[in-house]
């Protein structure tokens, strides 16, 4: 490292806030300037992407998270009235909440609790960490962000004697998202064993006419807030999704607006050396050879900012991990995010980053600002945010001695106006990869395929369920049931859903476990 270099690849942007150091990652000096044509290419694709051109061909969708921060470049008028109306929706919704104007059955509405998986979960989760606090909070936010009912339960002790003062969002495009239907019914089930309406504490962030949209009328919610076809589940933070839950827990969603609307703005530019979110694809492309060959590290000094590796793990890896480019052709692309937070990193996996395997790169994230008001010295001149600096620092240091490739983002605090941009600009940076690598961002055919998956072995429990009815007071092994049913070939399933069954009393399935375990035995022994 020398200082030339540094001043050649470190970009200031001191209206956002915001630097860019790309200093450390070992390409050449000529590496931007071959890359500059297909640069020239994805700023050309981004552009029309803003515009309104479909962006999702599987579903003949636009992709428009980028007007949900300046709706005037919306490409109707339409869409423009809807995102400038849901936006005031939602502050006039949380003004009604905090005031007592809107209440539960015993009183104010003191906690929140969000229903959703994915990105309807780790955008709120995310900003609610980096942003809220204990003192600010006006709604104390939980999450069910799973199926697991375990979890389910952890989270309803927390709320015992509180639900009547717990506002429920439930968040679901099509209101058919397993995860998400089914945590709504453990909520409401837990709503009405403590004697409560479900639907007088509960909000809904669908589409029009959703399956959940005509649910929540039916059964006549507190609200619905729209979620639009042309808002993907990843880029959904700045849309009712992410707004709705900040904006209720006393988070300013205007300056998160702002910040991404900025960080849009200089992301815009042409000029590759002057756009941060260009330069950071470069990089993924350079560090990865543009096939995925190296892991991202995403590393933020700031416990604050401890989820936001796990937001960028599904926005980068949901919207690059792809089997096929746009020509139909098979590439296998993508790029594995993982990452904490400094400096708890140094003492989990930084001895591998130095000293082992050279498969990845790593983003360090700085925060300038320790904290609010004066840090007590914990060595003579030295605070504890002294030394947190000087962690990444080293740290860095460490990593480049031995030839490892980083990057350094360096934002000012922890804000709603930082927190925007640095999703602007991952936002971005995601779009310009994916056009220099040649694939399709915005749709998701893996999950799908997951999703179809999952449906088929629900299918395989009701058969094997079924056949044990018929049967009942035997026993079978669990080859003999799959035989049974037709699905010889999918006996490892079988025994698998077997296992599951036997370990939940509420089934009535019966085990008499044998070695080898293939001989065990299962049965249904109907309660007396």
């Amino acid at each position: 490292m020398n200082w030339n270099r540094f001043k050649d690849y470190y970009l200031p942007i001191e209206q956002l806030e915001f630097s860019l150091d790309i200093s450390r990652m070992s390409f050449d000096d000529k590496f931007l300037s071959r890359m500059e044509p297909r640069m020239q290419k994805a700023f050309a694709s981004m552009d029309e992407l803003e515009k309104g051109s479909i962006a999702n061909p599987d579903e003949k969708r636009m992709v428009g998270h980028y007007w949900l921060r300046n709706a005037e470049l919306a490409p109707s008028t339409e869409i423009k009235t809807e995102i400038t109306q849901t936006l005031k929706h939602i502050k006039d919704f949380a003004k009604k909440i905090h005031s007592g104007e809107i209440k539960g059955d015993p009183g104010a509405f003191k906690n929140l609790l969000v229903i959703g998986i994915g990105g309807s979960a780790l955008g709120p989760q995310f900003v609610g960490q980096a942003l809220g606090s204990p003192k600010t909070n006006k709604l104390k936010p939980y999450f069910f962000d799973n199926t697991d009912p375990d979890g389910f339960d952890t989270v309803l002790e927390a709320l015992e004697g509180e639900l009547g003062q717990t506002l429920v969002i439930v968040i679901s495009k099509s209101g058919a998202t397993p995860e998400t239907r089914n945590g709504m019914i453990e909520a409401e089930k837990a709503y009405s064993k403590a004697g409560l309406n479900f639907g007088r504490h509960t909000v809904a962030i669908t589409g029009k006419n959703s399956k959940l949209d005509n649910f929540a009328k039916e059964n006549k919610w507190l609200d619905s807030f729209p979620l639009w076809d042309w808002v993907g589940g990843r880029t959904s933070e700045l849309a009712a999704v992410g707004l709705l839950p900040a904006a209720l827990q006393g988070i300013d969603i205007d300056g998160m607006l702002e910040g991404a609307k900025e960080m849009d703005e200089v992301t815009r530019s042409h000029i590759t050396k002057e756009n941060p979110a260009a330069l950071l694809a470069l990089m993924w492309y350079y560090a990865t050879d543009g096939k995925g060959a190296k892991d991202m590290v995403v590393l933020p000094y700031k416990e604050r900012l401890g989820l936001f590796s796990k937001y960028l793990q599904q926005l980068v890896m949901e919207s690059l991990g792809k089997e096929k480019d746009l020509s139909g052709k098979i590439v296998h692309q993508g790029i594995a995010v993982y990452g904490n937070k400094g400096s708890t990193d140094q003492h989990a996996y930084v001895q591998q980053l130095r000293e082992g395997v050279n498969n990845f790169f790593v983003t360090f994230i700085e925060v300038l600002k320790d904290r609010e008001g004066p840090s007590p010295e914990i060595d003579p001149q030295t605070t504890s945010g002294d030394y947190l600096q000087a962690f990444l620092l080293g740290t860095r240091d460490a990593l480049s001695e031995n030839d490892r490739d980083s990057i350094t983002i360096t934002i000012d605090k922890v804000s709603p106006y930082t927190v925007g941009a640095l999703i602007a600009l991952y936002e971005r940076a995601v779009g310009l990869y994916a056009s220099l690598i040649n694939v399709n961002a915005y749709h998701q055919p893996g999950v799908e395929a997951g999703k179809k998956a999952a449906a088929d072995t629900l299918e395989l429990k009701d058969k094997i369920l079924n056949y044990l009815h018929k049967n009942l007071n035997k026993q079978f092994q669990a080859s003999e049931i799959a035989d049974a049913i037709g699905s010889a070939e999918r006996t490892e399933i079988v025994y698998k859903i077997l296992d599951h069954l036997a370990s939940n009393s509420e089934k009535q399935i019966a085990k008499t476990s044998k070695k080898p375990f293939d001989k065990s035995r299962f049965g249904l022994v109907p309660k007396n």
